[in-house]
Formats: structure tokens, C-alpha cells, sequence
């Protein structure tokens, strides 16, 4: 997080967030990165390791709460229409993913600035989307948010 061509990149991915320990450097880098209008993405985790998460984002923007995104927020309508969250799950826990962001001055109806997929992998679906491993449904699905996520990021 703390490369300095980061800031060339709208939008940056972040996986297994429960093992997450950013340097001092990073910290400063990620908060910088966002402040100007970068889009995160954090995904791959599932149960306690969203407390983990909670503290080094707390690190990285110490004021911001991490809470529900709404279903009719923008950002899953920003290419595809998604209209339910029921059909994300995570492919091994078998929970629901819930949808969490950090809302630019915590406020919902500012810019997202942080995409949290708790409960969630929908990067796992990509990855072995032509294995055969999980249904096709699911894997179009996380393809669906993936392409939302990169739009809302793009046009932010």
C-alpha cells in the first residue's frame, strides 16, 4: 500500500483482511490514496477477521465507521442492476455476504471509498469461474459486482 504508483490507479484490491498489519508508511499511503478519491476493495475474509480489518482501518482513516451499504446504492447500479444480495455467499463458510463501505465523512450519501465484502469471496468465483468448482450463477453474480465495483470507481 505504500508503492508510490498507487495514486495512478483508481481503484486497489485488497484480500484476507484478517491477517492485515499495513506499516506506518502504508497507513499513511492507503489514507493519502483515498482522501484523493482511490476506491478500495476488500474482500476474502469471513467471521472474526472483521475485527482485525476494523482496527487497521481505523488506523488508516481514524474517524470512519465501516457500514451497510444499501442494495439501492448507486454503486450496485452502476453498470448492472443488482436488486438483491441474496445470492452472495461466501464458496466455503456457507454465510451470507454482507456488504459493509467506509463512506467518505461517514455519511451515506457521500462518496464510497471502501468496499468491504464480509462474509465474502467473490474473487474465489472469478478465479475458478471456468473449474467448475461453484455455479455458473454464482460466479456471473460476482462478475456482475466485480464490473460494478470498476465502474462506480472509474465515475466517482
Amino acid at each position: 500500500m505504500d508503492d508510490p504508483e498507487l495514486c495512478k490507479y483508481p481503484l486497489a484490491d485488497l484480500c484476507e483482511p484478517g491477517f492485515w498489519n499495513p506499516t506506518e508508511p502504508e497507513v499513511a499511503s492507503l489514507q493519502a490514496y483515498l482522501k484523493k478519491g482511490g476506491f478500495l476493495i476488500i474482500d476474502d475474509f469471513a467471521g472474526n477477521h472483521i475485527f482485525n480489518l476494523e482496527g487497521q482501518l481505523r488506523r488508516v482513516l481514524p474517524e470512519a465507521r465501516m457500514l451497510p451499504i444499501p442494495v439501492e446504492h448507486p454503486v450496485f447500479d452502476s453498470f448492472y442492476k443488482i436488486e438483491s444480495f441474496e445470492g452472495y455467499i461466501h464458496p466455503y463458510a456457507q454465510v451470507q455476504t454482507q456488504f459493509l463501505g467506509v463512506f467518505e465523512n461517514n455519511d451515506p450519501t457521500k462518496r464510497l471509498m471502501v468496499a468491504i465484502n464480509y462474509n465474502g469471496d467473490l474473487a474465489e468465483y472469478w478465479e475458478f469461474s471456468d473449474s467448475g468448482y461453484f455455479a455458473i450463477d454464482l460466479s456471473n453474480e460476482s462478475y456482475k459486482l466485480g464490473v460494478n465495483y470498476i465502474v462506480y470507481a472509474l465515475t466517482r
